[in-house]
This record gives structure tokens, C-alpha cells and sequence, in this order.
């Protein structure tokens, strides 16, 4: 019988002990604070490409259903500014897109560069007629332009968002792969199209250095969109548009909710908690 007691107290006194932990386990977990997101850049972030646009972005074409959009969405956003503009440069984005960051922006996202080597005159560079020998020259010309000239441009961009937004988390978003080796008759030659998916591995590698030396991260989408480019069996990435050739060559609906979106989730965390400074 002392023995029965003695049990009875030593597991009340063990129930007594573990109770504090079983309360603090079962506990919700706080919810995060709003966080203040600005989404800058060119036609990628903006979401040219997916064909609806916000009536008041005109030729900047800004989407809801760009991963911006979605991202802010899905996520406790105190303020969203959406800034990002079809055809922007990085010193369009320096001259007119930073004047929403402050020191109490927390996420800055972006893509840049691509304007810069001459993105839309490459491709037209390569658009038939023209031989495999033309493309090839307008994209080696864009990536002796990358490795020259756009690691200073960039760098003067990325100095600037620091500046005006330090407590941020800084995420510069890449550019995929445009085509797929599939057999694609109708589409570019398969000798151009990789020539330029190198191109924009080249640019990507030069984007992530810069990006790396400044403190931001990089998030790289080619591996997302892996085998939904151009000429793929489930493309997310417009082929050319005759009708409104500015859609061309840019991701659509999907290859933002199911490219970039993940990536930039991948790159802030899965539910965004405490991504800036």
C-alpha cells in the first residue's frame, strides 16, 4: 500500500513537471509582424506576359497575378508597393523606382539587367530569317556587354537600395531559360535556342555575383522552370506574340504562380517570417 502511494505521488509529480512543456508546445506561434514589401524591376517582375493588367499601370503592365502580387497575397504585407515597369533598365529603376523605399521597408524584391544587354533586339537578332550565325553574334555581344559594363550598373543600383532601404531583405530574382531542345519546327533553330539559354546563364551568373558582393540574395528560377520553356510539352513562357510582340518571350500566368513564386518563397522562407533586417 506505501508502495501504491509512493507511485501515485511520483507521477504527480512528474505530471506537475512536464505540464509547463505541454502548455508551451501546444501554444500558437505568434503571428508575424506586417512587413513592408517593394517589388522593383523590368517586364519579369512586373508580369508582362500574362496578358491582364492593373488599369493604372499603363505601359508598365503590372499584373495581380505577378509573383509580386501573389507573394504580398500570401504573406502579411503591411504596405505593398508595386514598382516594377515592362522594359525598365537598372538605371530606370535607380531614377524612378526607389523613392518608395524608407528605412522601414523589410522586403525588396527585383529583377534587372537583362534591358541593359539588349534583351528585345537579341531576340529579334534571331527570329527567322536570320542565320544561326547572326544570333550567335547578338548574343555573345550581350554577354561581352554583361561582363563589362553591367556588373558597374549594377553595383550603382544595389548601393542605392541599401542606402534607402537598410534594414531590408534585399531578393534579386534571375531570368529562366527561354527554350527547351525539344523537336520545335515552327519555333527558333535548336543550335539558337541554345545559344540563348547560354546567354541567359551567362547573365544569371553575372546578376548572382553582383548580388552576392552587396549582401542580397540571389534565387536563381532556371531550375523551376526546367522543361516549361519554349518548346516544351507544358511551356509557361510566351512564344512570339505577333499581335503584341512586348508579351513575347516573357513568363505567362504560370511561369509566375508556378516559376517565380516558389522561388522567391524558397529564397524569403516558407511563410516569410522576419525577412528583413
Amino acid at each position: 500500500m506505501i508502495r501504491a502511494r509512493a507511485l501515485q505521488a511520483t507521477f504527480a509529480a512528474l505530471a506537475t513537471a512536464l505540464l509547463p512543456a505541454t502548455i508551451a508546445v501546444a501554444a500558437p506561434a505568434p503571428t508575424p509582424a506586417p512587413i513592408d514589401y517593394a517589388a522593383l524591376g523590368d517586364s519579369y517582375s512586373s508580369g508582362t506576359g500574362i496578358g491582364e493588367y492593373r488599369p493604372d499601370s499603363g505601359d508598365c503592365r503590372r499584373s495581380d497575378s505577378a509573383y509580386p502580387a501573389l507573394w504580398a497575397g500570401s504573406h502579411t504585407v503591411g504596405t505593398f508597393s508595386f514598382k516594377a515597369c515592362s522594359g525598365a533598365t537598372t538605371q530606370d529603376v535607380r531614377s524612378g523606382q526607389l523613392n518608395v523605399l524608407n528605412d522601414r521597408t523589410g522586403l525588396v524584391t527585383l529583377t534587372a539587367g537583362g534591358n541593359d544587354v539588349g534583351f528585345s533586339d537579341i531576340l529579334r537578332s534571331c527570329v527567322f530569317p536570320a542565320s544561326d550565325a547572326s544570333c550567335d553574334a547578338a548574343v555573345n555581344a550581350g554577354i561581352n556587354y554583361a561582363n563589362r559594363t553591367l556588373p558597374g550598373r549594377l553595383d550603382g543600383l544595389y548601393q542605392d537600395i541599401k542606402a534607402k532601404a537598410p534594414k531590408a531583405k534585399v531578393v534579386v530574382l534571375g531570368y529562366p531559360r527561354l527554350f527547351e531542345r525539344d523537336v520545335c519546327p515552327f519555333s527558333f533553330s535548336l543550335h539558337k535556342r541554345d545559344s540563348l539559354n547560354r546567354g541567359a546563364d551567362e547573365l544569371d551568373r553575372v546578376i548572382a555575383a553582383r548580388a552576392q558582393s552587396a549582401g542580397f540574395t540571389f534565387a536563381n528560377p532556371t531550375s523551376r522552370f526546367a522543361g516549361h520553356g519554349i518548346c516544351g510539352r507544358d511551356p509557361w513562357i510566351n512564344q512570339l506574340n505577333v499581335a503584341d510582340p512586348v508579351e513575347s518571350y516573357h513568363p505567362d500566368g504560370d511561369g509566375h504562380a508556378r516559376g517565380y513564386l516558389p522561388t522567391l518563397n524558397s529564397a524569403t522562407g516558407r511563410a516569410g517570417d522576419h525577412v528583413g533586417g
